[in-house]
């Protein structure tokens, strides 16, 4: 095989996937369009975003208590480019205003994306369900028997067993060969070693998201409105000793206005679970923040809360790609190798297809959701990527075989911030991860690209590998395709340390902003705030297991158990 040829494969690998199912939307008779909604209306609670955490939270409320969920984006149901595994990308690739995905570039320079559609991120992602850690679920001081049942509550509905085929059983057991051990099997728990976890794709290649937990809702309990975009939530600061909120400001599709109050009610309250960019910048434009930083934009502070926006993290991702002398099935993140230094290593592969037609140019490393690609990312145009996509016609088959071995590191440690950059809540706030500031980052980068070389050369991984190609050619092969906005440095395999700065990519694991200790307290309470909470993944200081979506979920059930609970529990002392 042509050296060119491979690194022709750097364009055209996971341009792919056409299975053909979707998956009818569920009779959600409680759900709305925002312009019919009334001017003004009453709840118990009121939850900004119908994400990860807002969908179960919702669901879980509305057994007892009116529920108002308020979602920017519309549903995901009906829309191929979500619902199918044979779309993955596409919805991420999707850059007009009414995407289901809003991409954002961070002041670091790497491409990211968030959600914009009910259901949250769990709309967009390559699907991979872990939970956390026992250690975590310690750490963080919640309930570990209430943890296990609001995760089998969520995996009722939305978790698999993946089907695990010949490329990624290769990776399964180069990674045991290669000292990651030992072999879990298939588990959802997160274990030191190997596994098999699982999937929110059902057997039929349809994805399930946590918009389907609301299938537990009361439907007398709950109204849930598409494309309201929330403008603030509103405070009572007159007579009282602390601020307490009280309701919340909304703008429907046509930009009309609408009110929605909380209810009478000593525990009444208005929850935000607008993931790690959006709660803390719903925060800020409602006047809690940094005071200096809400003064610029003319925002009324309400309290000075300097650690809004604080603690911004996200888990850089490296890969290595490797082109296979033999077809690889299509797949996404199925095994993982957690090691004991802190690094992750995951896999995804895809195929060539008998047809050129069938090929999908929106894979989970494709040029137009901001990975790999021969354009660079500051020349990315629709005509430029549509050129080189052409260009894919004129390449063997063999170009479009292969697939990539991942690495993400643990936490991480490195922190950023975020900030305003205008008093529009649809608009990207401005917000930085330091990739790799803390040296313990970066060397557990390098430490996973280790285990990464020794998956590719060890025997059980050999039927997919040119033994003709180095391991420092299969870094420069990936390398040279520009990735990010970081400037770049020539034969990068010489150095690890270098490979992790210049190929830094995102996996869509970003955390931060509203954390609890510094923004809320252990229940998730604004600190000198009443009857508002923050509950999502802005509050984590460590993303939880391999991937967090499972314990976002989680956690919007599990705190909702813990409210009704409690609530009840005051009730009847009364």
């Amino acid at each position: 095989m042509e050296f060119g040829l491979i690194n022709a494969a750097l364009l055209a690998f996971f341009f792919f996937l056409r299975f053909c199912f979707s998956e009818k939307a569920p009779n959600y008779s409680f759900m709305h369009q925002a312009t019919t909604a009334p001017d003004t209306s009453y709840y118990d609670y009121i939850i900004i975003g119908g994400g990860t955490a807002g969908c179960p939270l919702a669901a879980t409320l509305s057994q007892n208590y009116s529920v108002l969920l308020l979602e920017r984006g519309g549903s995901p149901y009906g829309n191929p480019n979500i619902t199918n595994l044979s779309e993955f990308g596409s919805a991420l690739s999707d850059l007009s205003p009414t995407s289901p995905s809003q991409r954002f570039i961070s002041e670091d320079g790497v491409i990211n994306a968030r959600a914009r559609v009910l259901g949250g991120a769990s709309c967009l992602n390559a699907g991979f369900y872990s939970r956390a850690g026992t250690k975590y679920v310690n750490r963080v001081g919640w309930d570990g028997k209430l943890v296990n049942e609001s995760y089998i509550w969520v995996e009722n509905k939305v978790a698999f067993q993946p089907p695990v085929k010949q490329w990624q059983s290769a990776v399964r057991d180069g990674l045991v060969e290669s000292g990651v051990v030992p072999y879990n099997g298939f588990t959802y728990d997160h274990i030191n070693g190997t596994k098999v976890g699982g999937t929110i794709f059902d057997a039929n290649g349809s994805r399930h998201t946590a918009a389907d937990l609301l299938e537990y809702a009361n439907p007398s309990g709950i109204i849930v409105l598409l494309h309201a975009s929330v403008q603030k939530i509103l405070f009572n600061t007159k007579g009282v000793a602390r601020r307490v909120a009280r309701g919340v400001v909304f703008r429907d599709a046509l930009g009309k206005k609408h009110k929605a109050y909380l209810k009478r009610g000593e525990m009444n309250e208005v929850i935000v679970s607008s993931g790690a960019l959006g709660s803390p910048q719903m925060l800020m434009l409602s006047g809690v923040g940094p005071s200096a930083q809400l003064k610029a934009h003319n925002i009324t502070v309400v309290l000075d809360q300097p650690n809004v926006g604080q603690g911004m993290s996200d888990n850089p991702m490296n890969a290595i790609f490797v082109p296979s002398p033999v077809p690889v099935e299509v797949s996404l993140i199925q095994v993982v190798g957690i090691t004991h230094f802190g690094s992750y290593i995951e896999a995804a592969s895809g195929e060539n297809f008998a047809g050129r037609e069938t090929l999908s140019d929106y894979g989970m490393f494709s040029p137009k959701i901001g990975q790999l690609s021969t354009v660079p990312p500051k020349q990315r145009t629709p005509e430029a990527l549509e050129k080189a996509i052409n260009a894919m016609s004129e390449l063997d088959d063999s170009a479009f075989r292969g697939g990539f071995i991942i690495e993400k590191i643990m936490g991480p440690i490195s922190t950023g911030h975020l900030e305003l950059r205008t008093r529009n809540p649809n608009d990207n706030p401005s917000v930085t991860f330091n990739y790799f500031k803390q040296p313990e980052d970066l060397q557990r980068c390098v430490n996973g690209l280790k285990v990464i070389e020794n998956i590719i050369e060890s025997k059980s991984f050999s039927k997919f590998r040119y033994d003709t190609i180095s391991i420092p050619a299969l870094l420069n092969l990936t390398a040279s395709a520009p990735v990010n906005l970081l400037p770049r440095h020539d034969n990068v395999s010489v150095s690890l340390e270098q490979f992790c700065k210049d190929t830094v990519m995102t996996i869509w694991h970003y955390h931060g902003g509203c954390q609890v200790g510094r923004v809320v307290d252990q229940d998730y309470k604004v600190i000198g705030i009443g009857k508002l909470r923050v509950i999502d993944g802005s509050t984590f200081s460590y993303s939880p297991g391999t991937n967090p979506q499972a314990t976002v979920m989680m956690l919007g059930r599990y705190m909702g158990v813990r409210i009704l609970n409690e609530r009840l529990a005051k009730e009847k002392s009364h």
